[in-house]
């Protein structure tokens, strides 16, 4: 499958501090995947390990230090403010919490109707409205339950799936996903993770779903994408990553979810990020502070990725069973 949206390379770095004690920080360190045409693609990973800054600087809310971003294989700095637009209304986003999505003074289709008119997708309130019931209906909501109404007057799980329609109001061909369903009641997290997957079927739609939860991960996603302080340390079919994780992270992060099983207890304790900054700012490998299997090359050299049974996975336990890669081809 050919990549719809491909990313390389990319890196962020951030500057904290005064003038007279400066300290950088790489939040996003030369990240590279691509997104398929029809695929639902997650970033997982603890808090602080990027996925959210990856996010960011694809729709745009940050630019990045170094690296390159291509969609439909055009790169996307170098595309003209004429087609910028267009690229605009291709990709959209759903947002962590829908509340702070809509101003709270504001009825939410007053939303609707003015991204239909700045993208001159309707040219009358009639067509518009034709338009907007479409949408609706494909996440589960009426016209009539949702016009002339204030976000204060829908619930946390009708308000994520009206954010969701009004992403698809520009016929998307990808979709950015931060966190959708981790403000949402537990009961609803379901229907918003099956809503995605109807998507995809039923509308073509590419999601990257950002996610700490590895279980709607799990069940969502076409591939996953471990993260780990601005690493992608682990990519492949979200059967192999989370079922058979070689990433000594990734298979800390799996134990760290309970079984839904009496016999097998949860017994062990798990520390995910104790060494933040240390992690953040060591030589080598992210993971070495923490990991079982460390050796002493980890300590002082990046590992490269490596392919090993469907997955890219980038540690040196793997350099003898697999060829180096660039961390794309999965």
């Amino acid at each position: 499958m050919a990549g719809i949206l491909k990313i390389d390379n990319l890196t962020k770095i951030y500057t904290l501090g005064s003038i007279f004690s400066r300290t950088k920080i790489t939040a996003v360190d030369k990240v590279s995947f691509e997104l398929n045409k029809s695929e639902i693609l997650t970033l997982a990973g603890e808090s602080g390990c990027g996925k959210t800054t990856t996010s960011k600087i694809i729709l745009g809310f940050e630019e990045p230090t170094s690296g390159r971003m291509y969609y439909r294989d055009k790169e996307i700095s170098s595309i003209p403010k004429s087609e910028k637009k267009q690229t605009l209304k291709e990709i959209q986003a759903v947002f962590q919490n829908p509340f702070s999505t809509f101003n709270p003074l504001r009825k939410v289709d007053s939303y609707f109707y003015e991204t239909l008119y700045n993208f001159k997708i309707a040219s009358n309130h009639e067509n518009a409205t034709e338009i907007i019931k479409e949408k609706l209906t494909a996440v589960g909501i009426s016209f009539s339950e949702f016009s002339e109404k204030y976000p204060s007057e829908f619930s946390g799980g009708q308000l994520q799936r009206i954010s969701i329609a009004r992403a698809l109001l520009t016929n998307p061909s990808v979709i950015i996903a931060d966190e959708p369903v981790s403000m949402v009641d537990a009961s609803l997290r379901m229907s918003i993770v099956n809503l995605f997957k109807d998507l995809k079927q039923e509308f073509g739609v590419s999601i990257i779903y950002i996610t700490h939860d590895l279980a709607t991960a799990y069940y969502v996603s076409d591939r996953i994408g471990i993260m780990l302080r601005g690493n992608l340390v682990e990519l492949g079919p979200a059967e192999d990553v989370l079922k058979k994780p070689k990433h000594p992270y990734t298979q800390l992060l799996r134990e760290s979810v309970p079984e839904a099983d009496p016999k097998k207890k949860w017994k062990k304790r798990i520390s995910l990020a104790d060494t933040e900054y240390e992690e953040y700012s060591r030589t080598g490998c992210k993971f070495a502070g923490r990991c079982p299997y460390v050796m002493e090359k980890c300590k002082k050299e990046v590992p490269p990725y490596f392919f090993v049974d469907n997955t890219t996975v980038k540690c040196f336990l793997y350099e003898n069973q697999g060829g180096e890669d660039d961390g794309l081809s999965v």
